[in-house]
C-alpha cells in the first residue's frame, strides 16, 4: 500500500515523494516550460475549438476570393508603381471583418480567441504573407495598445476600429518603434541604452511636444491610429520609456517615404516623422515615469515586462507567417512536380522529389507546432492570453449581449480605478519564470517558424529549377517575401539570444546574454 504523501509509477517500482517529484520537475529542461500544451490543453474553453476551426475556414474561403486572384497582380503593380499603397486592399480585408476579429467583445471587437489568429495568418500567409501583413500587422498595434494596462484609451480606439468596419472606412492600428539608429535595439530593453534612440518627448502643460522620427512601420501609411513608443530622456531610454496614441492627421505628425522593399511589396513599411507634434495628456497609454508602484519589479523591469508581452505574441505570430510562407512554397512545388515530367515521368515519381517534398512538409509542420507551443504558454498562468482564456471570462465575454457590454460594462474602462486592476492582473499576476517562460517560447517559435519558411524556399526554387525563376509561378516572390520575416520582430539571432537567455542561460549563473 502508497503511504500517505506517496505515490508509484509503475507496478513494484520505487516509491517518490511529492517534493522530490517538485525537486525533480524543476530540474532543467522543466516541466512547466516544457510542456506547455499539456498543461494548457485542459484549461482550454471547449468553444475555443469550434470557434477556432471557424475562424481557419473563413481564411481559405479569403485565400480562395481575394489573395490568390490578386497576389501576383498586385505584385507586379507595386514595380509598376513604387508609390502604391493597398486602399483597396485594407478596404476588402475591413469588408470581411478581420480588423476586429480578435479583439475582444468587451472593446467592441468579435472576440475570437486570439490565439486563432496565428493558424489564420497561416492559412492566409501560405497564399501571400505580404496580403497576410495587411491583415495581420494591425494586431501588432492591437497588442501594443491593450498592453499598455489603459482601459480607457484601449476601449476608445477599439471601438473606433468597430465604427471603421461598420461605416466602411477602415480604422488600422500600427505600432511604432523602429527608428533610424535602433532597430532591434528596442525590442530587448537590455539593449535599448546601446541603441541610438532618438525620438524624444518632452513634457509641457498639458501634454507632451515629441521630435523624432520612426521607420520600417508596417502599414503606417494606411493606419488611423498609432502607437507611438517615445522617451522622455534620450540618455537612459530604458527608465524614461512612453507610449502615445496618435491619430493620422495631428498637427506635427506626417508621413516620409515608404520603402521600396524586396518582398511583401504590398504591405508598406512607412517612415513617421514627428516635428513639434503635440500629444495631449489623454492620449498618454503608459509612462514609465508614472508607473504605479508594484510589489515584484521596479521601473526598468516594468518597462521590459511590457515589451516582452507584446514580442510575446507577435514573435509566434511571425512565427506562423514564416509557417505558411513555409506550406506556400511546399504547395507551390507539389503543384510543380504533379503537373512536370522528367525523363519521361513526373517528377513527383522520382524518389528524390519525394525526399525533398517529405522535407518540406516536414519544415512545415516543426514551424507549425512551435507557434502552437509558444501560444499555450501564454495560455497557462502568467501568459497574456490567461485571463481571457478561463473559462468564466471567456464564456461571459461570449454569450453576455453586445448591447449590455457596450451599455453596462463598457463605462467602467473609462474609470481610472480600472487602469489599476489590468496593472495588478498584468505586472503583479506574472512572475518573473513566467515571463521568461512566455519570452523564450516567444522567439524560438519566430524563429523556428521563418528559418522553415526560408528553407522550404530555397528547396522550392532547387525542385522547379528555372522554372521556379518565373514570376507567373510564384515561388521566386515566395521567396523574396519570406527573407523580411528572418529580420523583423528581432532579427533571429536578437531570438537565439533570447531563447538561450529565458531558457538556458539561466541556469548556468557564469552564463552573461545581451553583454556585448
Amino acid at each position: 500500500m502508497t503511504e500517505p504523501g506517496q505515490y508509484s509509477i509503475p507496478k513494484g517500482g520505487v516509491m517518490i515523494s511529492p517534493k522530490e517529484s517538485s525537486i525533480l520537475l524543476n530540474r532543467e529542461p522543466r516541466f512547466e516550460d516544457t510542456f506547455c500544451s499539456l498543461q494548457a490543453i485542459p484549461r482550454l474553453p471547449k468553444g475555443m475549438l469550434k470557434e477556432t476551426k471557424d475562424a481557419i475556414a473563413y481564411a481559405k474561403k479569403f485565400n480562395d476570393e481575394v489573395i490568390r486572384p490578386l497576389a501576383l497582380d498586385i505584385d507586379r503593380q507595386t514595380y509598376a508603381d513604387p508609390e502604391y499603397l493597398p486602399w483597396d486592399l485594407v478596404k476588402k480585408v475591413n469588408e470581411w471583418g478581420f480588423y476586429t476579429m480578435f479583439i475582444p467583445r468587451l472593446f467592441g471587437g468579435q472576440g475570437i480567441n486570439m490565439p486563432a489568429s496565428s493558424y489564420v495568418v497561416e492559412e492566409l500567409a501560405s497564399a501571400c504573407v505580404g496580403i497576410a501583413n495587411v491583415v495581420g500587422v494591425h494586431y501588432l498595434g492591437v497588442i501594443g495598445v491593450m498592453g499598455s494596462w489603459n482601459s480607457a484609451l484601449t476601449n476608445k480606439i477599439f471601438r473606433d476600429v468597430a465604427e471603421g468596419q461598420r461605416t466602411g472606412n477602415p480604422c488600422l492600428i500600427s505600432l511604432a518603434i523602429t527608428e533610424p539608429g535602433a532597430g532591434t535595439d528596442v525590442e530587448e530593453v537590455e539593449l535599448i541604452d546601446k541603441g541610438r534612440v532618438s525620438c524624444y518627448a518632452q513634457k509641457v502643460k498639458g501634454g507632451y511636444i515629441v521630435n523624432g522620427s520612426k521607420v520600417f512601420i508596417s502599414m503606417g501609411h494606411v493606419s488611423t491610429w498609432c502607437c507611438l513608443i517615445a522617451y522622455t530622456d534620450l540618455k537612459k531610454p530604458s527608465d524614461n520609456t512612453i507610449t502615445f496614441a496618435v491619430k493620422t492627421g495631428t498637427k506635427g505628425f506626417s508621413f516620409g517615404k515608404h520603402e521600396d522593399k524586396m518582398g511583401q511589396r504590398c504591405c508598406p513599411a512607412s517612415e513617421l516623422i514627428f516635428e513639434d507634434c503635440f500629444i495631449s495628456d489623454e492620449n498618454v497609454l503608459s509612462n514609465s515615469k508614472e508607473i504605479p508602484p508594484s510589489k515584484t519589479r521596479n521601473v526598468r523591469e516594468i518597462v521590459e515586462q511590457y515589451i516582452q508581452y507584446a514580442v510575446g505574441v507577435t514573435r509566434p505570430a511571425v512565427g506562423a507567417f514564416g509557417t505558411g510562407v513555409a506550406r506556400g512554397a511546399y504547395e507551390t512545388a507539389l503543384k510543380f512536380a504533379s503537373e512536370t515530367e522528367v525523363d519521361g515521368k513526373l517528377l513527383i515519381n522520382h524518389e528524390w522529389a519525394q525526399i525533398m517534398l517529405a522535407d518540406m512538409y516536414k519544415n512545415v509542420v516543426i514551424g507549425r507546432l512551435s507557434y502552437i507551443e509558444a501560444n499555450y504558454s501564454n495560455g497557462l498562468p502568467g501568459g497574456i492570453y490567461d485571463i481571457l482564456q478561463m473559462k468564466p471570462m471567456y464564456y461571459y465575454l461570449k454569450y453576455v449581449p453586445k448591447v449590455f457590454l457596450d451599455l453596462f460594462v463598457s463605462p467602467f474602462l473609462k474609470l481610472k480605478f480600472m487602469n489599476r486592476i489590468f496593472f495588478k492582473l498584468y505586472v503583479d499576476g506574472q512572475s518573473v519564470e513566467e515571463q521568461r517562460r512566455c519570452s523564450g517560447w516567444s522567439s524560438l517559435a519566430k524563429v523556428v517558424g521563418t528559418d522553415m519558411g526560408m528553407k522550404n524556399c530555397q528547396m522550392a526554387l532547387e525542385l522547379m529549377g528555372q522554372a521556379g525563376l518565373r514570376h507567373e509561378n510564384g515561388a521566386e516572390k515566395i521567396m523574396r517575401d519570406a527573407k523580411l520575416l528572418q529580420i523583423y520582430e528581432g532579427t533571429n539571432q536578437l531570438n537565439r539570444i533570447n531563447l538561450f537567455a529565458n531558457l538556458i542561460g539561466r541556469s548556468i549563473p557564469q552564463a552573461k546574454a545581451f553583454e556585448e
